[in-house]
């Protein structure tokens, strides 16, 4: 097997993943902040680093996955100013600002749920850690990068940026990024004009405030991560995740702040998703074409033509390498709709294969098309390895629906009994434990496949008496419940959603 490799956003290369304890991972995924639900391009990273997850323990790692929960600090602006959202929130609501973080993270847990994603194996919460973030915001100050005014802690860029480049990560230079900001006026109690607030002084009207050494106040917004990530995987690690947009502000004080607390590089590899797109212009609020996933599932949205289900989605979201752009629309959505149930339906008849080929000892394949299938299916692993290159995987998986058909259709002579087990192995460590993906046609004792058999076999006893009238109305019935027969060449019959 080729040796797994990732493309590193601090060097802006691909690089051999080397993990700091041989058998150990630790990865750290920036989660949602709960004040509103869980937006599309947040499910997207969740999603791409679930399948990470997945496929890194298929390698046999142990890993530990880390995905916070921002429940304090996150401000209106990006310049330390505005409202807390989640004070904001709350008394516009007339509630507690821990119910709304409540709701909102339950209905995030639900929604990943219904993706199918698996839970990190630690979810840490920024208001669950204020004592981890006070004290690293104690170190930094002695270690001489950050001062304080008036109660509110800033991180000193530009004193920094003299012994380690702050813009490391998205090769910038501190010059260029000053050129992007706004001079400081003379209400501005900061140093330098990207100084950032590590602790922020609480008014007393401020509903989410804890004593620290520096008065009552709440923590700024990029210390959490820093904080959790230190305590649970170290002050160094392997794997650091989030969406693009994280890069430039959030990951770049990341960095800073653990570098002038503990003077080393945090994390070794950074992975970042990029953004999504529908029908071509960037997805957003304020452009009006902005999905909740709920909106999907209900098709309640003015350009669904109709609902997705979230199986549909996740396979939509399968086919675009999660470095690159992804782009909604109906036709793609309905264009992954049918190729999700074409893989689906050829897995099932991959099931039954094994039964028939274990059965019979004198099947004579062809020597041709089983070195096709063997190098399309080594091909997936190298495909996973390259950076997990989703789509390449699923592209080979369809030439081996194809082949699959073929053989169904009896176009293609059998396999061997070893090659369809190695086939039907490969089509259940892909879809089933590496792209977490299931049938969602089934109900969920497992009974709906039994009682459709039943039917199917009533149907059969009525065609060959002749009853016709039976047979079409047994047909017709399950039609209208969105589940249809189909007539094989063989005499036999089978069904789909």
């Amino acid at each position: 097997m080729s040796e797994l490799q990732v493309y590193n956003s601090l060097s802006r290369k691909k690089e051999i993943f080397k993990p700091i304890t041989p058998g150990y991972i630790g990865m750290y995924v920036c989660g949602p902040t709960v004040y509103s639900d869980v937006h599309l391009g947040n499910c997207r990273t969740f999603i791409s680093f679930d399948i990470i997850y997945r496929y890194l323990r298929h390698l046999g790692y142990r890993v530990r996955y880390v995905r916070n929960i921002t429940d304090a600090g996150h401000l209106e602006g990006d310049r330390d100013e505005g409202d807390d959202k989640f004070s904001k929130k709350a008394r516009l609501e007339k509630l507690e600002p821990m119910e709304i973080v409540q709701k909102y993270t339950l209905g995030f847990h639900k929604t990943m749920e219904l993706f199918n994603a698996l839970p990190p194996t630690i979810e840490p919460t920024a208001t669950g850690h204020i004592s981890e973030q006070i004290e690293m915001v104690k170190k930094i100050l002695v270690n001489g990068y950050a001062y304080e005014v008036d109660g509110t802690i800033y991180f000193d860029v530009e004193k920094y940026n003299k012994e380690k480049p702050y813009g490391i990560l998205t090769n910038r230079k501190l010059e260029d990024m000053l050129e992007g900001t706004r001079a400081l006026d003379g209400q501005d109690e900061k140093r330098g004009r990207l100084d950032f607030a590590l602790w922020i002084k609480a008014k007393p009207e401020h509903l989410m405030q804890w004593p620290s050494p520096w008065g009552m106040g709440f923590p700024g917004w990029h210390i959490e991560c820093s904080a959790m990530s230190e305590k649970y995987l170290g002050q160094q690690f392997d794997i650091h995740g989030g969406g693009m947009d994280l890069a430039a502000t959030h990951h770049t004080n990341e960095i800073a702040q653990s570098q002038a607390c503990y003077h080393l590089s945090p994390v070794n590899y950074w992975l970042h998703t990029n953004m999504l797109t529908v029908n071509g212009t960037r997805m957003s609020k304020s452009a009006g074409n902005g999905f909740l996933p709920h909106q999907l599932f209900t098709g309640d949205h003015p350009l669904l033509e109709r609902a997705y289900s979230p199986m549909t989605v996740r396979f939509f979201m399968l086919q675009t390498h999660y470095r690159s752009t992804l782009d909604f629309s109906n036709d793609a959505l309905q264009s992954a709709e049918k190729g999700f149930k074409r893989m689906w339906e050829a897995y099932e008849i991959l099931e039954k294969f094994e039964t028939v080929s274990g059965e019979s000892s004198s099947i004579v394949s062809d020597a041709g098309q089983e070195e096709k299938v063997l190098k399309l299916l080594g091909e997936m692993d190298e495909f996973m390895n390259d950076d997990f290159h989703t789509s390449k995987v699923l592209a080979n998986m369809f030439e081996l629906v194809h082949v699959i058909n073929g053989i169904k259709d009896k176009h293609i002579p059998m396999l061997s009994a070893d090659t369809i087990k190695k086939l039907l192995q490969y089509f259940k460590n892909y879809l089933e434990d590496i792209f977490g993906l299931k049938d969602e046609s089934a109900d969920q004792d497992g009974k709906l496949p039994g009682v459709i058999d039943l039917l199917i076999e009533i149907r059969k006893d009525a065609k060959s008496r002749k009853d016709y009238l039976t047979s079409d109305k047994i047909r017709t019935q399950l039609q209208s419940l969105g589940i249809n027969l189909k007539d094989e060449k063989d005499g036999g019959m089978s069904y789909s959603f």
